[in-house]
């Protein structure tokens, strides 16, 4: 019983000695990374690459050039930006999105493309006007969700809405401009809409 005691008291005594030493060492760590206890940071998702990001500034592109020919309700200019939104959907170098490990990203990307792609030649060989707007209004729903998936880091994008396309139904388009300019009706009806989101994952 008396041994046990002593040994006890030994390890009790070598604990507070070495205490100091223990505390002064912690502090030191601390000082060297300027006051603050280091900690384990989080990973962070690694961006697209340049070679992604310049293809997909293609598309984008594209599908503006689209939308302004539509806003002018120039059938000819649409049917041209449309063959060249088809060649950029087609041409996207999904290969060089980041972070995407177990490849749904890119898979659900590629689902996006096609439709890009198939609305678009449809598009180019339509004559009238207004069926080449209601295909651009499926393009348009594909082109946002398709930016959201991968996460562009391009220029800012205005997420777009008119109330009264489509005998009401609505409509949405993508513009770089908060400014109203209306796809869907062009002069009929230039300033018809309003802004209902953006996407900016450059910051």
């Amino acid at each position: 019983m008396k041994k046990t005691l002593i040994v006890v008291i030994v390890l009790a005594a070598v604990i507070f000695i070495a205490r100091p030493f223990f505390c002064n060492s912690k502090r030191e760590d601390k000082q060297a990374n300027g006051g603050v206890e280091e900690k384990q940071q989080p990973l962070s998702m690694e961006g697209n690459s340049d070679a992604f990001n310049q293809s997909f500034t293609g598309l984008i592109n594209a599908y503006i050039s689209l939308k302004d020919a539509l806003v002018a309700s120039d059938a000819a200019k649409a049917s041209a930006a449309a063959q060249t939104l088809r060649t950029a959907s087609d041409s996207l170098k999904l290969n060089e999105i980041k972070g995407d490990s177990t490849g749904v990203i890119k898979e659900t990307a590629l689902t996006y493309t096609k439709t890009i792609s198939d609305s678009a030649q449809t598009l180019a060989t339509e004559k009238d006007i207004e069926r080449k707007r209601n295909i651009f209004g499926n393009i348009a729903e594909s082109m946002w969700t398709l930016t959201r998936t991968v996460r562009y880091g391009g220029k800012k994008l205005f997420w777009e809405y008119c109330p009264m396309a489509f005998n009401n139904q609505g409509a949405y388009w993508i513009s770089y401009e908060r400014d109203i300019k209306n796809p869907y009706f062009g002069s009929k009806m230039i300033n018809c809409g309003s802004v209902e989101d953006s996407i900016d994952y450059s910051k």
